[in-house]
């Protein structure tokens, strides 16, 4: 058996999890804050409380050792209790942390070997020097010959880069666009962005010749199912989140990334990666309609078949197998 733990903020670590897991052979519990709805692939989901419900929470990074750890929190309390305890019961071969340094840490100090789930940014603050160090398999959700951080190689040897995981990667290859007028999709994720309903509709307003279309963004239209929606796009503007990079990827349509400010600066580390291998255009802040008409005619020309280079092909399998290959090889280990 093996755990996973899924970050509750936003929806892309749950994604990102349920693609991999559906790869892997072993029973998996999932350990998450989150509410999930099935289908899923875990067989069990354990229910953690939040730890982030404290009216005051008081001395969270404990003297910056960690990341989240706030004192007489009952949430976290309770949480840690629960995971210990499920440990102690269920014996995983191997635990997922996506992502807690706290959670891996502990997970390591009940002796049951860990897979870190690495982020793109500056990760280099000791609570990351320390989870990484533990950490008995690093898996980095990108092409390691596009972006190779120097806090992650000292850890080579034990850091899988696999590509780009998007939850799409099995469905039909999209079709080329029929619709005449240009069509540009704004797309989002749950973790949201800077920029609105009401900024779109106000940039639609003044380029009529450009069919304006959103996703997921604050106060518009969601979906379950964006595929259609994205391959259907001539461009898609898009924040630089794992996900949703790896989704545009997999559709292979040209895209406008802005970067949004996130921890560690975790986007714009992406972003220029991205802008640096010619993968897609790149702006910071939500530009003016003559910014837009540029930057739109730069994406169509760009050549969308260079998204292969994002590895997104056969990455929930990569990652399945490294987080296996870790659960193996620590098999029996201690055991008398």
């Amino acid at each position: 058996m093996i755990g996973y733990y899924i970050h509750h903020h936003g929806s892309g670590h749950l994604n990102r999890a349920k693609s991999i897991c559906a790869q892997l052979r072993h029973p998996i519990v999932a350990l998450t804050s989150l509410d999930i709805p099935r289908p899923h692939p875990f067989t069990k989901v354990l229910a953690l409380p939040r730890d982030d419900a404290g009216a005051r929470p008081a001395k969270t990074t404990a003297n910056d050792a960690l990341h989240w750890a706030p004192l007489h929190d009952e949430g976290l309390t309770t949480r840690m209790a629960l995971i210990a305890e499920w440990i102690e019961q269920a014996r995983p071969a191997a635990v997922v942390v996506d992502v807690s340094v706290e959670v891996a840490v502990f997970v390591r100090l009940l002796g049951v070997p860990v897979v870190v789930m690495a982020m793109p940014g500056e990760r280099t603050d000791a609570p990351h020097v320390l989870v990484h160090q533990i950490a008995d398999r690093i898996v980095a959700a990108w092409p390691g010959e596009l972006y190779e951080p120097d806090w992650l190689r000292t850890h080579a040897h034990k850091t899988s880069y696999v590509g780009g995981i998007s939850r799409f990667e099995d469905r039909q290859d999209p079709q080329p666009p029929q619709e005449r007028a240009p069509t540009v999709l704004v797309l989002s994720g749950a973790g949201g962005c800077d920029f609105d309903q009401a900024t779109v509709d106000a940039t639609a307003a003044q380029m009529p010749e450009i069919n304006w279309k959103t996703l997921g963004l604050r106060n518009g239209v969601t979906t379950a199912d964006p595929w259609p929606d994205i391959c259907a796009a001539d461009v898609v503007i898009t924040h630089a989140g794992q996900n949703c990079v790896a989704d545009v990827a997999a559709a292979r349509r040209p895209a406008i990334v802005l970067a949004q400010s996130r921890p560690f600066d975790e986007q714009h580390v992406t972003a220029e990666t991205l802008r640096r291998h010619r993968l897609a255009s790149v702006t910071t802040d939500w530009p003016d309609p003559h910014a837009w008409q540029c930057l739109i005619r730069q994406a169509q020309a760009a050549d969308p078949n260079k998204w292969e280079r994002w590895r997104t092909k056969g990455a929930a399998a990569r990652a399945a197998e490294a987080i296996e290959t870790t659960a193996r090889r620590y098999a029996g280990i201690g055991a008398r």
